[in-house]
């Protein structure tokens, strides 16, 4: 196991924004996802000892700024993983709004590079660039980004960018402005990230495939000079044994049909995501087959863009199956699972405890009534660990 994997790791949850419930792509045990409900997922993520959560971006969700805007003054530790949106923002304003942003949360921003790779959403935007444009066009928005968040005065004149005089005359919190998180999985998203980037994040392929990917981002980062952090996006199915666990998958997708998918798979299809495309290839498009490998299915991805894959089976096996992507040296880790509120805090008791995290240690110095306990016996007496 190399160093990097003796690293605490960062746990991050999910903002839900895009709606939420008990099943995938029905009604049935819909939620409504307000203010209220995502104030709930955000302190407890708080008050579990989540590193941050990831708002995700594009024209099915609420804003992600205001979404974190709003949340922000009501959490203490957590952090935001915001979208910037290069090609929808001019850098300058991007930079101000993050510079803003880090300020008000007093240094719980990060920032999420988002090139976006389907066209059509694209054109709804007016954005009608081709796939290596849109790479053009984050290349030349970091470069000015970045430098305004140094404190710069930057002029650029660049293909798609043009700037004179450009300025951010209020600072952020965090030094040279909040990390920037990126994915992409297309030879223009790795040279993007081996150049720029702060923290690479891939999806939750299987392990051999995750690694051929960081392996060669890393290199190519080396070659500049340059040390990457990783990540991993994965959603979580944990229970308390493994059974009850693939019971619950199979129970997310009950109300799935043919037509529900193929109606998913048809808006996947359209997209010039390399990413999504190895998405959908390990799944393509049928419920067979969905385990793909140890404790890693594909169901979520029948009908959810992005992120299509979960760890399913006990804690153990779940801890397990981190530490192995662990050991390719990644040290950031987005879940999110169904519903978001309830497992938050399945995986926060059921996992998190098997894992080396900092926000461990400061949970145990926590005054008593905030630990595991469960409820005090006969008004009396804390219970004891019962045997099984």
């Amino acid at each position: 196991m190399s160093d990097a994997a003796q690293d605490n790791l960062n746990v991050f949850w999910f903002l839900p924004t895009h709606g939420d419930g008990r099943y995938l792509g029905t009604t049935e045990g819909g939620r409504a996802v307000d203010l209220p409900y995502l104030q709930q997922v955000a302190l407890a993520a708080d008050n579990l000892g989540y590193y941050g959560v990831l708002i995700p971006t594009g024209k099915s969700c609420e804003d992600s700024w205001l979404v974190a805007s709003a949340l922000a003054p009501i959490t203490k530790r957590l952090r935001y993983l915001v979208a910037v949106r290069p090609g929808l923002q001019p850098p300058s304003l991007a930079a101000r709004m993050a510079a803003t942003l880090d300020r008000l949360s007093e240094g719980r921003l990060l920032i999420n590079v988002v090139t976006g790779g389907d066209p059509v959403e694209n054109k709804g935007d007016g954005i009608f660039l081709s796939h290596a444009e849109r790479y053009q066009v984050t290349r030349e928005f970091l470069e000015v980004y970045s430098r305004l968040l140094k404190g710069e005065k930057v002029d650029y004149h660049g293909e798609h960018i043009r700037v004179e005089g450009a300025e951010v005359l209020f600072p952020p919190v965090q030094e040279d402005g909040p990390p920037l998180f990126f994915g992409g999985s297309s030879e223009e998203a790795l040279e993007v990230a081996a150049n720029q980037i702060d923290t690479y994040l891939t999806w939750g392929e299987p392990v051999e495939q995750v690694a051929e990917k960081i392996a060669v981002v890393r290199q190519r980062a080396e070659e500049r000079g340059r040390t990457l952090d990783y990540g991993i996006r994965l959603h979580v199915i944990v229970r308390e044994t493994e059974e009850e666990a693939w019971a619950a998958a199979d129970k997310l997708i009950a109300h799935l049909d043919d037509d529900t998918i193929a109606a998913a798979q048809k808006i996947f299809s359209r997209m010039d995501s390399t990413g999504q495309a190895r998405m959908s290839a390990l799944h393509g498009g049928s419920k067979d087959g969905l385990r793909i490998a140890p404790n890693l299915w594909a169901g979520v991805g029948l009908v959810r863009g992005g992120a299509g894959t979960a760890l399913v089976g006990s804690p153990q096996q779940v801890a397990d199956r981190i530490r192995e992507y662990q050991a390719l040296g990644i040290k950031n880790f987005i879940f999110s699972g169904y519903p978001h509120l309830e497992e938050a805090h399945r995986f926060a008791e059921l996992v998190m405890p098997l894992l080396p995290l900092a926000s461990n240690a400061e949970k145990r110095q926590r005054t008593i009534n905030t630990g595991p306990f469960g409820e005090t016996i006969g008004g009396d007496r804390r219970p004891g660990k019962q045997g099984n």
